[in-house]
């Protein structure tokens, strides 16, 4: 039996610059016809070069645990088509008042006692009200004081709130642009694009770590995805925590009926976020409760190195905490510690000048 050779060669795979993906290189200028090359990469290409300057940055096996917990639920005025908060959606959800200080706190240390090592805290709104701001900065230093990080979402911030949270010792400021520029208003019409970069600017301004990412599943295309990582990668500075939320549909709202994303679509779209944004905690955020075990497994290769750890979000599932310490065992994952992000800002020096 003789063995043929094969003698026609294959079409060439996408390739990018080899200088121009350097991971010690900080880009803020990626254009949208390198980042389309590097999504359409093979898939074990891909994966390659997400784990190269994953490892560059980051200890390889280690992931940063958040959890998450909704301070203000619900009545929230604008309408986020993938939100049940909304109050402008039939959600059945019933909206809450600003919770107590030492009930937050009292949350807060059962989160540390599981593993958490930054708490998180969200509320419905548009943007806080003053009168509120006593409170939530309360809650930053009570949070502060067990020695966890300290990460608040609360809408749109005028440049007094953002300073009182800089005093208050906020370390990371959370504020999602969602999707791309392009695809924004077909998903939120209470605020503009602009109007989350201002606030973004305005928290970076004051010293505070961003906490910014987006929503994959919306109904928008692959342009739309890579244009939302474009916008954050070539901000004047990246954010320090990148969290790429898979879409959880929410009956009564718009995007309720939403269709699930390709799971290989989603992986790559975690590996392109590393590589875009090499010094920046990537969180594998919203979505994990339908991921199976094997996605997730490719997102922490891909470079995922965040998750919330709880049983909630906001007001979505999140995989209890049983199931998630299994996968981890399989997979040898270990906390990451505390103000281990090395893109992560010094805001204690921040505070002491303001």
């Amino acid at each position: 039996m003789s063995i043929q050779t094969r003698t026609d060669k294959p079409a060439a795979a996408p390739t990018l610059n080899a200088a121009r993906t350097d991971p010690d290189v900080l880009r803020h200028d990626w254009s949208r016809e390198e980042v389309q090359a590097l999504y359409a990469l093979p898939f074990n290409d891909l994966m390659f070069e997400a784990q190269i300057v994953h490892r560059r940055w980051f200890k390889a096996h280690q992931v940063q645990m958040s959890t998450l917990l909704s301070i203000k639920t619900g009545g929230c005025p604008e309408d986020c088509g993938y939100c049940a908060q909304s109050a402008k959606f039939d959600t059945g959800l019933k909206a809450s008042k600003l919770m107590e200080v030492e009930k937050v706190l009292a949350e807060a240390r059962r989160a540390k006692e599981a593993g958490a090592t930054r708490y998180c805290m969200g509320a419905a709104w548009r943007e806080p009200k003053d009168r509120d701001m006593d409170m939530v900065c309360a809650m930053v230093e009570g949070v502060k004081e067990m020695g966890m990080e300290t990460c608040m979402t609360l809408g749109m911030l005028s440049g007094q709130q953002v300073h009182r949270l800089a005093q208050s010792g906020l370390d990371y400021y959370n504020h999602n642009i969602d999707t791309s520029e392009e695809y924004y208003d077909k998903i939120v019409s209470t605020r503009s694009f602009a109007d989350r970069l201002d606030t973004l600017e305005r928290v970076r301004q004051a010293g505070i770590n961003v906490c910014s990412g987006g929503i994959v599943g919306m109904g928008e295309s692959k342009d739309d995805r890579l244009g939302m990582l474009i916008a954050l990668a070539n901000l004047e500075e990246h954010p320090q925590s990148v969290p790429i939320n898979m879409l959880m549909p929410m009956e009564g709202t718009p995007l309720g009926k939403s269709e699930k994303v390709d799971p290989i679509d989603f992986v790559r779209m975690i590996a392109v976020a590393r590589i875009m944004m090499p010094q920046s905690v990537v969180r594998l955020a919203a979505g994990r409760e339908l991921m199976s075990e094997e996605q997730q497994a490719l997102c922490f290769l891909a470079g995922a190195n965040s998750i919330f750890v709880g049983d909630k979000l906001l007001t979505a599932k999140n995989p209890e905490a049983d199931k998630d310490s299994k996968l981890f065992a399989k997979l040898g994952i270990e906390p990451m510690p505390a103000h281990s992000c090395p893109a992560e800002k010094d805001v204690s020096a921040d505070r002491a000048v303001g």
